[in-house]
């Protein structure tokens, strides 16, 4: 410290009165003041009488300067012991206009200064500051900074963390969504290859019963033209007798033809009839039976079908609802059961199936599959029409293609005599029945199959 002091004291002696800087080509007036010769000139300059010195006033009788060049050779070694003064003080650095340590912090300009920079025109009205205390007041904002600084870090790691977290949640969940997907339409690829073997086995079958009935119609019709034809010979041949005896003629008991007792306006075309009297009038397949008033059950209902209050419509839910796995529940295929079971008598009901969509109705055995993939076919116990992609058909091995479908459809089931009847309840026109015996004896329900988009309801 004591070397700093007088280090001072000695940069106070070597600094110019006017400028306050190191002297620069010190002069020696007749008094014995020091001065730099362009300060002490510049001062003469602007007096335009007498000649004094600036410091202590003393007029001169002439401008005599006396150049001073032991006070030169003081002022460079005043700088070289400022610089080792400030190399050994801890290095706050040096003036580069003064070789001075930057000691002080001008507040103004916000740069470090040295004494003689601090007592310059350039810095005389600022305000200056220790450089330590500067330091230190500049260390604490910077600390606060950092602080800050720090706190938004830590932010945005945190917000970092949580948006990787929810990136891992949400590639978990598309994931699970897509393995999702993948599986249902996995089953969905097999529901439709079984029901395309079922459908192509149904075809082949009735490909066959159709072969097997022509065969038959064939067979029967050879049998009645030969019938005819043997009857026409025989009555050709009794008109060629003469009157006497063809009024006696009578047919045989097998025949029953009595023509002398045959009624009046009995035409060839009636007479023709009478060898097929074994054959089924059609009409009788429109008996109908009483008319069923048929709810539906909700415990056989699968998941993804959404019932009515009164339990007279269903239609199809994109997604699953949370039911009880009772064992009369369909789980696979879309179907429902009604509550009512017949197992006698005929019995008939409604359905209006509307335009559009993909649906079945019909009836199906009790014991009717519930679980799994299921046959929609007299094989799997199911007797049925419905409509796929369009198409409206009935539900047989093969499957057989059905004109239009209707908006209503009335379903008639003959219990005793084993048979299904679907009628168009509209126009009361016939559209397919399952011929009689095609039902097994046993407690028969009504039957319905939905898919996406459609809704069926049982009329009144």
């Amino acid at each position: 410290m004591a070397a700093e002091s007088s280090v001072e004291s000695l940069q106070g002696e070597v600094t110019c009165p006017v400028c306050l800087e190191y002297f620069t080509e010190p002069v020696s007036l007749e008094c014995g003041h020091n001065f730099c010769r362009a300060c002490i000139s510049q001062c003469w300059e602007r007096s335009a009488r007498d000649i004094t010195c600036p410091q202590c006033r003393e007029t001169m009788q002439q401008r005599n300067l006396r150049p001073n060049r032991q006070l030169a050779n003081v002022v460079e070694i005043t700088k070289r012991l400022s610089l080792q003064a400030a190399k050994g003080t801890g290095g706050e650095g040096v003036c580069g206009e003064h070789q001075e340590a930057l000691k002080l912090f001008c507040e103004e300009d916000q740069t470090p200064i040295c004494v003689v920079c601090d007592r310059s025109r350039a810095h005389r009205a600022h305000t200056v500051v220790p450089i330590q205390e500067a330091g230190q007041e500049y260390k604490e904002r910077i600390q606060a900074h950092l602080k800050t600084l720090r706190e938004e870090r830590e932010k945005l790691l945190g917000l970092k963390a949580t948006g990787e977290g929810n990136s891992q949640e949400y590639l978990k969940q598309i994931q699970t969504e897509r393995q999702k997907i993948v599986s249902e339409f996995q089953e969905l690829r097999q529901f439709l290859e079984e029901q395309e073997r079922l459908l192509l086995a149904q075809l082949e079958k009735l490909d066959e019963e159709i072969e097997r009935i022509q065969n038959e119609n064939v067979s029967k019709l050879s049998e009645q033209i030969s019938h005819l034809s043997e009857l026409i010979s025989e009555l050709e041949g009794k008109c060629q007798k003469p009157a006497s005896e063809f009024l006696q003629v009578r047919l045989n008991e097998k025949r029953r033809w009595v023509l002398q007792g045959a009624p009046n306006g009995c035409s060839a075309n009636k007479l023709l009839l009478l060898p097929l009297r074994g054959v089924e009038h059609p009409q009788g397949q429109l008996e109908t039976g009483s008319h069923a008033n048929v709810t539906l059950d909700p415990d056989t209902a699968h998941p993804q079908l959404i019932l009515s209050e009164d339990r007279k419509s269903v239609r199809w839910r994109d997604t699953r609802q949370q039911l009880s796995k009772k064992p009369e529940r369909f789980d696979t295929a879309p179907c429902v059961l009604g509550c009512e079971g017949f197992t006698s008598g005929r019995h008939c009901w409604e359905v209006e199936v509307g335009a559009g969509g993909s649906w079945a109705v019909g009836v199906a055995k009790e014991s009717v599959k519930r679980k799994g993939g299921i046959s929609l076919s007299p094989d799997g116990g199911i007797w049925a029409v419905g409509q796929w992609e369009g198409q409206f058909q009935a539900l047989i091995s093969p499957v057989t293609p059905l004109p239009r479908a209707p908006s209503r459809i009335r379903v008639c089931l003959d219990c005793d005599r084993g048979q299904v009847t679907f009628i168009d309840a509209g126009d009361k026109a016939p559209i397919f029945t399952f011929p009689s015996g095609s039902v097994p004896g046993g407690r028969i329900r009504p039957w319905i199959w939905v898919w996406k988009g459609s809704r069926l309801s049982l009329c009144p």
